[in-house]
């Protein structure tokens, strides 16, 4: 759900950053020696990285692969608890029909809340690629020298994993890791969430409901070498519309016993969305549309079955399509307006439209950019170029937005590449030892705030 047009990439960027002190005063201005131990731990930790995430490419964990995401689990829960952090597995399969949680726990030793910012880092562990795919292996693409990597999830979000386990080694080789308070919730469905959500998503909220922060470790990207973070995530959510009518001969549509039909007063409302809905960081789109004599969707909604004659007029109609919006608030406003205009029928017509949330939407907040800025302050200790942040209007919906009413977050914290979703979805092998680098101190320093 993250894929965006990279030529497209440019436009969205253009946000100003001013220099921010953290609360460790100096050390934000300075790399302190623990900070140097974590940038060297990191440089010795990256050929197993590399490693591990050919490894876990190389595990099918296609969301409907249960199997395979369990797979995935029991190669990184050892990783994690070998950190010190208590680890449990939540299964989901004969709840929601999904793989299940991995949650991770690592308390602050002088007790809750005494170590500074409660963190919460989310990922997951599924991918898009199904065994069906002819997309599987982990590969090195020929002539990039070595730094690009091709193969299922290499980016979304195998990649982000290894970066989320990379920071944690360092921290832990440095010795800050045993004073920072820390839960960890991988999910197993994030490309394809079960239901309800109050169920494969309960773990997660639950988390952020005692956290101070949250970072996301799914992917980002680098443009013309510019790093991209994001603040915000639009909503994803889907609906559906009936449109039925009086059927009789064709001879007489329009006439008041007959009125227009299914497929006219479809097509009104429709055309309603069109003219009536477009605002600022809305989109809405109709994916799929049968009507006539007869008309269905398939089970899976990907299809329809349909029958009809040209002398006949339509009794049903039928349309699916998605929203998304910028704000919890903006969906609300345009579910309100959508079904205002479905209300007004044409004559002998009526209609019905259902919504069915898929994600909510994560609006920008004063305390996700304020976490911006410390992470640029990061960037001037390391030598690294400042990050700017993305325009959610170019991003897809994710698991944070979830958690966003109750914790500030950065988005896309993870490997960078291109393609994702997509087979040949790649990585730069590059960006896992400075992504790490990045998060590893602002962990800390986080944990010292």
């Amino acid at each position: 759900m993250k894929k965006i047009g990279m030529t497209t990439f440019i436009a969205g960027i253009g946000v100003c950053f001013v220099t921010a002190a953290l609360a460790q005063g100096p050390q934000s201005s300075t790399m302190v020696p623990v900070e140097s131990a974590m940038v060297k731990a990191v440089d010795g930790e990256t050929p197993a990285a590399i490693a591990m995430l050919e490894r876990l490419v190389n595990i099918n964990s296609g969301t409907m692969n249960l199997p395979g995401v369990v797979a995935v689990k029991d190669v990184v829960a050892p990783q994690i608890e070998a950190l010190g952090f208590k680890v449990r597995w939540v299964p989901m399969q004969g709840q929601v029909g999904r793989a299940g949680d991995l949650v991770a726990e690592h308390p602050c030793p002088a007790g809750t809340g005494k170590c500074g910012k409660r963190l919460l880092l989310i990922g997951h562990m599924d991918t898009v690629f199904e065994p069906t795919s002819s997309f599987q292996k982990y590969s090195i693409v020929p002539g990039t020298n070595g730094n690009v990597a091709t193969g299922p999830g290499v980016m979304d979000m195998k990649g982000g994993l290894v970066v989320m386990l990379t920071a944690l080694k360092a921290m832990k080789t440095a010795g800050v890791l045993d004073n920072a308070e820390v839960t960890i919730v991988l999910s197993g469905d994030e490309e394809r969430h079960g239901e309800p959500v109050s169920i494969s998503r309960g773990d997660m909220v639950a988390a952020a409901k005692k956290s101070d922060v949250a970072l996301e470790f799914e992917n980002s990207y680098r443009v013309d070498g510019t790093d991209i973070v994001r603040v915000g995530r639009r909503s994803a959510l889907t609906w559906q519309l009936e449109a039925v009518g009086r059927s009789g001969h064709s001879s007489q549509i329009f006439r008041e016993s007959m009125g227009y039909g299914a497929v006219y007063e479809l097509v009104r409302i429709l055309d309603q969305f069109r003219t009536e809905l477009p605002e600022k960081g809305l989109t809405f789109n109709v994916g799929l549309m049968v009507g006539g004599a007869t008309a269905a969707f398939t089970e899976n909604g990907t299809g329809g079955t349909i029958t009809g004659k040209t002398n006949v007029i339509p009794p049903v109609a039928l349309a699916s399509g998605d929203i998304r919006t910028l704000s919890n608030e903006q969906t609300e406003r345009v579910e309100a307006k959508m079904r205002a205009i479905v209300a007004d029928h044409l004559p002998k017509t009526g209609a019905t439209i259902t919504f069915q949330e898929a994600y909510p939407a994560m609006a920008e907040s004063e305390g996700s950019r304020a976490l911006v800025k410390q992470l640029n302050d990061v960037n001037t200790v390391l030598g690294l170029p400042q990050e700017e942040i993305m325009d959610p209007m170019l991003g897809g919906a994710g698991d944070i937005a979830f958690v966003a009413p109750y914790v500030p977050g950065l988005v896309g914290t993870g490997a960078m590449g291109d393609g994702a979703h997509a087979e040949g979805e790649t990585v730069y092998l590059d960006s896992i030892p400075t992504q790490a680098k990045r998060m590893a101190v602002l962990m800390y320093r986080l944990s010292k705030d």
